[in-house]
């Protein structure tokens, strides 16, 4: 059954995080600051490694390949493995990744490392989303999901800036090796707290793979690839938007910046109550709140207060997460760890596509809010598969 997970560990009935939660939140935190603190660290990788800033970008891209690549690839792999140990391996590649990173000897060696680092970041959510469900009675099992999460939206308020700050100031390897001994970390709460269970029954990769035969996992996806889009749209270009056409100093886009990941927070938490009490409406109010908050964005940036909070606003699109993962737990049956771990895959194909679409708005003179449009386009594109998601399993929502 869907909900059937690490049966073995008591429910837990209480809102509040447990140990085992605090251990897969850190997961998540190590993870989100290691893959978005390399952006404020660009120029710094760029000089020591002897090559243009665009051209450093390919160690974002190595990454994100990573992700897209290694979700659905570890999830059918790990699929006759308990789930705290498939964790443990997930965190031991993490860290092994980073480490390599801090210590690459050239350019295309640390590109090498990158994409080896984001191989295991969509499965680790993707287990770790299953395992928190599990632990969490019927109705918190999406606040479960979020609290997990957590560790990814608190990454880009506190460890993303200042793991880049520290890498600053004593090198960008430092800001790797850092997050690796976050990884340790981890990996020994994770031993220590997170629950023995034992593989399923019959768990195997072919029953994983049963996953993409489910067309409500695939329409689930694309409410997650499709819907996210926006939000990469705007945010890949929130700088000169933020600069350009607000008129926020250089010197206030690290606060801006802020502002955004506390709206990450505060959507995450938000859309786990809305999932919690409905998921089906829950999904649809996220996605029209996202809709109004890209059409902010793209008419009403021109003075820095307001940009502040158009920019808190985007941010908590972020209140899609917890629903779509449930979503996709809930339709996986018995292949949840793969399900779960593709909408880490569709939310960087969402990245991927999201940036993109902005940037040819952007290249053809619409302008830096143009992106808010594009958000919105992408929303009412994401309500339509949503609205055939319900009327194609409108009893099982």
């Amino acid at each position: 059954m869907a909900d059937t997970v690490l049966s073995s560990a008591p429910p837990v009935r209480s809102t509040m995080m447990s140990p085992a939660e605090f251990a897969l939140t850190l997961g998540g935190f190590g993870i989100g600051t290691g893959e978005f603190a390399i952006m404020g660290l660009l120029p710094d990788v760029a000089r020591d490694t002897a090559v243009s800033v665009p051209a450093a970008g390919m160690v974002i891209s190595a990454y994100a390949l990573g992700v897209v690549v290694g979700a659905p690839v570890i999830a059918v792999l790990a699929a006759r493995f308990s789930r705290q140990h498939v964790l443990l391996a997930l965190m031991a590649i993490f860290a092994l990744g980073n480490f390599a990173s801090a210590l690459a000897p050239d350019f295309l060696t640390l590109i090498a490392a990158r994409f080896f680092t984001g191989l295991p970041h969509g499965a680790y959510f993707g287990v770790a989303a299953i395992v928190a469900a599990g632990l969490a009675p019927p109705h918190q099992k999406a606040r479960a999901v979020a609290r997990v999460m957590m560790g990814l939206t608190v990454a880009t308020l506190i460890g993303t800036p200042l793991t880049a700050w520290f890498g600053q100031m004593v090198g960008w390897r430092a800001a790797f090796a850092i997050v690796g001994l976050i990884s340790l970390i981890t990996m020994a709460m994770t031993l220590r707290f997170v629950p023995r269970d034992k593989p399923e029954t019959g768990a195997s990769p072919l029953r994983e793979l049963g996953a993409l035969a489910n067309p409500h996992v695939w329409l689930a996806l694309a409410i997650c690839a499709v819907g996210g889009g926006g939000m990469f749209a705007v945010f890949t270009y929130i700088t000169p938007a933020m600069t350009e056409v607000a008129g926020v100093p250089l010197s206030g886009v690290p606060l801006m910046l802020a502002l955004f990941g506390a709206g990450m927070i505060a959507g995450n938490l938000l859309g786990a109550r809305l999932a919690d009490r409905s998921l089906k409406y829950g999904l649809g109010v996220a996605l029209l709140f996202n809709l109004g908050a890209f059409l902010l964005f793209a008419f009403t940036m021109g003075n820095p207060a307001i940009a502040a909070l158009n920019i808190f606003l985007v941010g908590c699109g972020f209140l899609l997460v917890p629903g779509i993962q449930l979503r996709l737990i809930n339709v996986a049956g018995e292949a949840q760890t793969l399900a779960a771990a593709l909408s880490h895959s569709a939310f960087n194909l969402a990245n991927a596509l999201g940036a993109w679409a902005g940037g040819v708005s952007i290249a053809h003179g619409y302008g830096w809010t143009s992106t808010g449009l594009v958000g919105a386009a992408v929303s009412l594109a994401a309500l339509a598969v949503w609205g055939v998601a319900i009327a194609s399993d409108g009893r099982r929502w």
